[in-house]
C-alpha cells in the first residue's frame, strides 16, 4: 500500500525521474534528491496520531532529513523547540562544513513536492535552502553553543511537518530534541496541544465509551434474563465489550490531557493495556465463534487451536509494534520497520481468523448431506455464511477504507476517520450480538415437515453455497 500511494504521488506532481527510480534503482539520477524524497514521504505516510510534546535522542546520525513530528496549525499555531547536547561529527575535510545547510523547517506535502521540483532543476542544493520552507533554526548560529531555544509563530494554517535537514556529507549529528505543537484558543488563549481536525477526539472516544458500556449493561441484562440458554461464549461477548468500552475511556482521557498538557499523565499506559486486551480477546472471539465452539460443539480440532496459536502471538507482536510506533515517533531509525510489521501482522491476524469460519461452512454441507436435518443445516450454513462477509466486510473497512478516508480527507477533518472506523466496530459488535445472541431456539428454530423438504431441495444445489 506504501508503494502504491508513493506511485500516485509521483505520478500526480509529474515526478517521473524519481519515479522511474523507485521502479529501478540502478538508473542513474541524483542520489541526494532521492534520499530526501523516500525519508519524507515515508514520513508523511506514516505519521503520528497527535502531536504532544515530545523529547527525542538523536545519536550519531548523518540522515540527511529526519522527520519528527507533523501537526495541524491554525492562524495561531506555535511551535516550541528546544536543542540540548549538541555534537557535530566533523566529517575528514572540515573545510566544506556549512552549517547554514544543517536546521530545523517546517513543510507541507504539497509544499515539499515543489522543494524536489527546485533540487531536480538545480536552483538549490538543500532542502533547507528553499525560499517555500518555513526555516526554524539552522545550526550557523549556535556559535560555540551546545543548546538553543526558540519559538517559532504559525500564522498559516495548514498541516505541517518537522523536519531536520543535514546537507553536510558524512556529518553526524547528536542532540536531544523536545518539540512542543500547539495553537492557542481564540477566546481563552489556552493551548491546544492537538492537531488541528483532531481536537474533538477526547468527546468523541467517550460518547462511543458510553455506548460501549449502555451495551454492557444491556448484553448483562439479556443474560441474566436467559441464563438458561446461555452458553460460555456469550460470557466472552460480554469481555470483549467491556474491554472495548474501557479502551475507549483510557483512550479519552489520554487524548483530553494531550489536548490540555501535552502529556498522557499516564493514560497512555492503561490505553496500551486494554488495547492489547482487547484485541487478542477480539480475535480470539472471532475464530471460537467461526469455530462453532460451545454453542455449537463443546471443543476445539487442533486445526483450530493452531490458529489461535498463531493469532494470539501476532496480536501479542502487533501490540508492542504499535507501542513502539506512538512512542518513538519517525525520527527513529527503526520506526519504519515497526510500522511494516505492524501492518503485515494485522494483515496476517485478519486473513487466519477467517479459516475456521470456511471450515465450519464445509463442516456444515457435508453434514447437511448426511444427518437428515436439513433445515437445520441451512440455517445453519446461512448464518455462517453471512458472518463470513460481515468479518470480510469489517476487515475491509477498517483497514483500508479508514486508512484510504484519513490519506484523502482535509487535515481539518480527521476525525471523520476515527468516527468511521468506530461505527464500522460498532456495528460489527452489533451484528455478532444479535446473530449470536443467547436464545433458545437461536439460530435455529422448530422446523415443520414443509420446510425440512425444501431446505433438502436448497441443499441440493450445492454451487450456490460455494464461497
Amino acid at each position: 500500500m506504501l508503494q502504491t500511494n508513493i506511485k500516485t504521488i509521483c505520478k500526480y506532481h509529474e515526478k517521473r525521474i524519481i519515479f522511474a527510480y523507485l521502479i529501478d534503482p540502478t538508473m542513474s539520477i541524483p542520489k541526494f534528491p532521492h534520499l530526501l524524497f523516500i525519508f519524507f514521504v515515508i514520513s508523511l505516510f506514516y505519521s503520528p496520531s497527535v502531536a504532544e510534546i515530545r523529547s527525542s535522542e538523536v545519536r550519531s546520525d548523518d540522515r540527511p532529513i529526519i522527520p519528527f513530528d507533523e501537526f495541524g496549525f491554525t492562524h495561531r499555531g506555535r511551535l516550541e523547540l528546544n536543542v540540548s547536547k549538541i555534537s557535530l561529527g566533523v566529517p575528514s575535510n572540515p573545510s566544506s562544513l556549512d552549517l547554514s545547510k544543517v536546521g530545523f523547517f517546517l513543510c507541507t506535502r504539497d509544499t515539499w513536492m515543489h522543494v524536489l521540483e527546485q533540487i531536480e532543476d538545480a536552483e538549490i542544493t538543500c532542502a533547507i535552502q528553499s525560499d517555500i520552507v518555513k526555516l526554524v533554526y539552522t545550526f550557523d548560529k549556535l556559535h560555540d553553543n551546545s543548546s538553543f531555544d526558540t519559538l517559532f509563530v504559525e500564522t498559516d494554517s495548514d498541516q505541517y511537518s518537522l523536519v531536520f535537514a543535514n546537507c553536510c556529507p558524512q556529518l553526524k549529528v547528536t542532540m536531544t530534541v523536545r518539540s512542543a505543537m500547539y495553537n492557542l484558543d481564540a477566546k481563552s488563549g489556552n493551548r491546544d496541544y492537538l492537531s488541528t481536525g483532531k481536537a474533538i477526539l477526547p468527546r468523541i472516544y467517550f460518547a462511543f465509551s458510553l455506548v460501549y458500556f449502555c451495551l454492557c449493561i444491556f448484553w448483562i441484562f439479556l443474560l441474566f434474563k436467559k441464563r438458561l440458554t446461555i452458553h460460555a461464549i456469550h460470557f466472552f461477548m460480554l469481555a470483549v465489550i467491556i474491554l472495548k468500552a474501557l479502551n475507549l475511556l483510557c483512550e479519552a482521557e489520554d487524548k483530553s490531557y494531550i489536548k490540555r498538557t501535552g502529556s498522557a499523565h499516564g493514560w497512555d499506559v492503561l490505553f496500551y493495556i486494554f488495547s492489547f486486551l482487547k484485541g487478542i480477546m477480539l480475535f480470539t472471539l472471532i475464530v471460537l465463534i467461526g469455530t462453532g465452539w460451545s454453542f455449537l460443539k463443546p471443543y476445539l480440532q487442533d486445526k483450530e487451536k493452531k490458529v489461535l496459536m498463531i493469532v494470539i502471538p501476532l496480536q501479542v507482536i502487533a501490540n508492542i509494534a504499535q507501542v513502539v510506533i506512538d512512542e518513538d515517533g519517525p525520527y527513529g531509525d527503526e520506526w519504519v520497520t515497526w510500522k511494516q510489521v505492524f501492518l503485515l501482522v494485522d494483515v496476517i491476524c485478519c486473513c487466519a481468523v477467517l479459516f475456521p469460519i470456511v471450515w465450519s461452512i464445509k463442516n456444515l454441507r457435508e453434514a447437511a448431506k448426511s444427518d437428515g436435518k436439513a433445515a437445520v443445516n441451512l440455517m445453519k450454513l446461512t448464518l455462517f455464511r453471512q458472518y463470513y462477509v460481515v468479518v470480510i466486510c469489517y476487515i475491509y473497512f477498517t483497514r483500508v477504507v479508514v486508512y484510504a478516508l484519513e490519506t484523502i480527507t482535509s487535515y481539518r477533518y480527521l476525525w471523520t476517520s476515527v468516527v468511521a472506523g468506530e461505527v464500522a466496530t460498532l456495528a460489527f459488535y452489533l451484528f455478532t450480538g444479535f446473530k449470536f445472541r443467547p436464545e433458545v431456539h437461536n439460530p435455529y428454530f422448530m422446523i415443520d415437515d414443509e420446510e425440512e423438504e425444501a431446505a433438502s431441495e436448497a441443499l441440493k444445489f450445492g454451487d450456490e453455497f460455494e464461497l
